[in-house]
């Protein structure tokens, strides 16, 4: 696929998912609109989308059926866009700006911005909760099982715990693995997992999909600690060098720019090898999307 098709092709997903989220997005809370406001600027205030898309690609490459999916691809994308705004805080990273605009409680305060994320976050059970009643299929119910144990203890605040703890101290390569790992993959492993899942995918089909997740998760974390500090404000549309503010040990501290580049390109071709046990003309924007992670700038 030439990437102006790419291209074509991924705004035309992410113009879907942007209209799936005005569904699922609670238009007006009585007396408390400030917070759906908080709620909204911080959800379509951009991004790439990658996990709704990566778990709707799962879905269709397994032939998946219905429209089951959509909950769960408004879901996981309220839990990501809850934990940056989380992540933004002055308690955490302190970061002014995301997506080269002010962060959730620039715009809206501290206290606002906390409590937008606890709604999406509670927003985004709620949905998929919704979805098994209405369909109370096993696989739906492991899928919420998948995301629930993603974004816990277990997985992306698991890690963003670890990261906390460790700033400002010697870490080695498996303690920043345990961080990547859970912080910025389980959620991107969630994304193929529950795509698999929906899809109704056997057990074997399932865990390809993890190794996969898994796979792009690792490399985008790492390119996230390159891009750190290679890339531009503008790029990234967030402050570069916060790494170093924060004090935190990452790929570039540890292994270096070339290898760090190295480890992001076998992970992902890695993933490229998973995705030949499928059939490869309906994986076709998937491997597209991968060749773009490669040489992504933000």
């Amino acid at each position: 696929m030439k990437m102006i098709e790419f291209k074509v092709e991924l705004n035309k997903r992410i113009e879907y998912i942007i209209s799936v989220l005005n569904r699922y997005l609670p238009a007006h809370v009585k007396d408390n609109q400030i917070v759906v406001e908080a709620m909204a600027y911080s959800v379509f205030a951009g991004g790439k989308r990658m996990r709704p898309i990566f778990m709707l690609e799962t879905f269709n490459i397994l032939n998946g059926k219905g429209r089951k999916i959509e909950s769960f691809m408004a879901a996981i994308e309220m839990i990501h866009t809850y934990s940056l705004i989380h992540d933004d805080l002055p308690a955490l990273d302190n970061d002014d700006l995301r997506r080269g605009i002010p962060t959730c409680h620039v715009k809206y305060g501290e206290n606002i911005a906390i409590l937008a994320g606890d709604a999406l976050l509670n927003r985004a059970f709620e949905v998929i909760i919704e979805e098994a009643l209405i369909n109370p299929e096993i696989g739906i119910i492991k899928a919420m099982v998948e995301i629930g144990k993603a974004s816990g203890t277990n997985g992306m605040i698991g890690g963003q715990v670890a990261d906390i703890l460790n700033e400002n101290k010697p870490i080695d390569i498996e303690l920043l693995n345990y961080i990547h790992l859970h912080k910025t993959s389980a959620m991107i492993e969630a994304s193929f997992v529950v795509g698999a899942l929906l899809a109704n995918a056997s057990e074997t089909e399932i865990e390809i999909f993890r190794k996969i997740g898994k796979n792009i998760g690792l490399a985008f974390q790492i390119q996230d600690d390159l891009l750190d500090v290679m890339g531009t404000e503008d790029e990234l549309g967030k402050p570069i060098n916060s790494d170093q503010k924060n004090k935190k040990i990452t790929y570039v501290a540890l292994k270096g720019v070339a290898e760090s580049t190295q480890i992001v390109y076998e992970q992902l071709e890695e993933a490229v090898e998973h995705l030949k046990s499928f059939d490869l003309a309906r994986c076709e924007f998937l491997l597209a999307f991968i060749d773009y992670l490669k040489t992504r700038n933000h």
